[in-house]
């Protein structure tokens, strides 16, 4: 008898339970239900501990998407992991991850949200030390300890929330919105959300975190633990609209968004490409939510998620073939030795450049354009649209490297596209990321946004877009790298190259002082003027006296007689005296 494993029994319960909830998000949209369940767990006397839920069309619909990209990447899982002994630990840690993903979505309260917050934290960190060597050590722990931040930040929210009578924020949010402690409460919360979605300052963890497996690149780093931050400030959303925290988020989201994009232009680790491009979206989707669209940001989460998931895995079966090389300069001529993989990975390419009627399309035209017809500075706008053209452009010259010209690692290669449990998971999400953009515009805008632009800002999405491809070519074929003699050119590089040296700021730069400090701390006082007034001083004085006694034992006899003979003589000058 021949049983199933593991990944397959988690895909078919996964799948079955996303059809599920995908359904009901169709008859609470389309109803206009929410549904606030209170469970009480406990009743002691007047004391009850009530477990809160929440299912509305957002958390219902956002599950169903996590449950399906989850489920596609364990069926994935089983032919990129075969090799793995400990496979069934690994596909246990992607489920608990999910799970921990599932309470932080359909929670109202604070304090279920921390649960699934530190859940994800938790594991992540399992996952990305996963291939245990010393680059995934150093990425697991700048991964826990950045998003320790955000926990700091979400308990203090919790201790402010003590103010009010429950943790269930969702009650106060609109009442209170004026209030000093639920603004201070609201940028905790937001603190805790750019930890999480790697906004700037705390960028660094995401591009370190690709030292985890490419499954779980895929949906960790697509659709899960980065997102959880965004979907935790869409909740908060009125804290954010017509208040500072607002403004000084799209600051600091347009930042990341323009830094990531630029960072990946210069970046030839495939994965860290990709990931660059997920922080990318993030500081998109961050940016339209800090202005007070949040249905819009919903929108983009969601496909983004379709997307970047079947990046991840392409990326993935190429790294495979490749016998697991990441370098894009040793690749090219993929189309050829991998034409179904290369679709997917095209597809997807274009989806993520907003490829007209592809999944992208629809959410990133629209932000767009609402930037467009917002009451909105120059500085903004330039990074909304300079980013978007950064984001086709590093895209088109990721093409050019990967899919063009010939292989260039070895002639003797075993590249294949023979991988067929891989493609079958890459399947179900190329069909998403070609469908989904419509399907959800569909759903969630009911009522078309009609948006009347003058005929060159209607099409100035268009030709960012083609200025940025054609861009990304020519500096792919021009090879900027290799000529750039002077100083400079190389410092703005390496600059820029280097995410603003983020990655050196966050850990060289946080860990220096502190290191250098306890050095000084070390030198001068443990092992040096505490050792010579304590534990040495004290040492040496009572070593001087054990000697001086051992003296006086091993010589009391004659000490004796000497004492005597001096005694004898003291008396007889005594009575000579006298």
């Amino acid at each position: 008898m021949k049983y199933l494993s593991i990944c397959s029994i988690s895909f078919l319960n996964l799948i079955s339970i996303s059809m599920t909830c995908f359904f009901c998000s169709l008859y609470f949209l389309l109803n206009n239900l929410v549904y606030f369940i209170e469970w009480e767990v406990v009743s002691l006397n007047s004391m009850s501990i009530t477990m809160t839920f929440l299912f509305d069309w957002m958390s219902l619909l956002f599950m169903s998407f996590v449950l399906m990209i989850s489920s596609l990447v364990i069926f994935y899982s089983k032919e990129y992991m075969s090799g793995d002994v400990n496979i069934n630990r690994f596909i246990m840690l992607v489920l608990m991850f999910v799970l921990s993903m599932m309470l932080l979505i359909i929670s109202p309260n604070l304090v279920s949200i921390l649960l699934g917050w530190d859940g994800l934290g938790l594991v992540s960190y399992c996952l990305v030390i996963y291939f245990q060597n010393i680059k995934s050590y150093n990425a697991g722990m700048l991964t826990a300890l950045s998003n320790r931040i955000g926990d700091v930040a979400l308990l203090l929210a919790i201790a402010w929330m003590l103010n009010y009578g429950s943790w269930n924020y969702i009650f106060y949010l609109e009442v209170m919105q004026n209030e000093f402690e639920m603004m201070l409460i609201g940028s905790l919360v937001m603190l805790a959300a750019m930890t999480k979605s790697a906004q700037i300052p705390f960028s660094s963890w995401l591009p370190a975190a690709m030292a985890a497996p490419t499954p779980v690149s895929a949906l960790v780093h697509s659709s899960t633990l980065v997102t959880a931050g965004v979907y935790l400030l869409i909740r908060f959303n009125i804290l954010l609209s017509n208040s500072w925290m607002g403004q000084f988020l799209l600051l600091l989201s347009g930042l990341t968004m323009f830094m990531a994009g630029l960072g990946a232009n210069f970046e030839f680790d495939l994965k860290k490409i990709i990931a660059l491009s997920t922080l990318s979206q993030l500081g998109l989707m961050m940016s339209i939510l800090s202005m007070g669209f949040y249905k819009l940001a919903m929108f983009h989460l969601l496909t983004h998620a379709l997307f970047k998931a079947l990046l991840f895995m392409c990326a993935g079966a190429i790294i495979h073939n490749m016998n697991n090389s990441q370098d894009i300069r040793l690749m090219g001529g993929l189309s050829i030795h991998m034409p179904l993989t290369s679709a997917c990975f095209n597809v997807s390419n274009l989806a993520l450049c907003g490829m007209p009627f592809l999944a992208g399309f629809y959410s990133k035209d629209m932000i767009l354009e609402i930037v467009m017809i917002s009451n909105i500075n120059m500085f903004s706008f330039f990074l909304y649209f300079f980013s978007t053209g950064l984001t086709v452009c590093y895209s088109f010259r990721l093409v050019y490297y990967s899919m063009t010209g010939d292989l260039n690692c070895s002639s003797l290669n075993v590249l294949n596209d023979e991988g067929w449990v891989m493609l079958r998971g890459m399947m179900g999400l190329l069909v998403m990321s070609i469908i989904g953009g419509s399907m959800l515009n569909w759903l969630i805008f009911p009522v078309p946004y009609m948006i009347c632009l003058p005929f060159f800002l209607k099409l100035l999405t268009l030709f960012v877009c083609i200025f940025g491809g054609l861009f990304g070519y020519l500096i792919s074929v021009s090879n900027l790298y290799t000529i750039n003699k002077s100083m400079i050119l190389y410092n703005l590089t390496n600059f820029m190259g280097s995410m603003w040296f983020m990655p050196y700021i966050s850990t060289y730069g946080v860990i220096f002082y502190p290191l250098n400090y306890g050095q000084i701390v070390s030198k001068s006082f443990d092992q040096g003027w505490s050792e010579y007034f304590g534990g040495q001083h004290l040492y040496q004085k009572l070593l001087n006296y054990s000697q001086t006694l051992f003296l006086i034992h091993n010589n009391n006899l004659k000490i004796y007689l000497m004492l005597f003979v001096f005694w004898i003589l003291i008396l007889v000058n005594f009575l000579l005296f006298l």
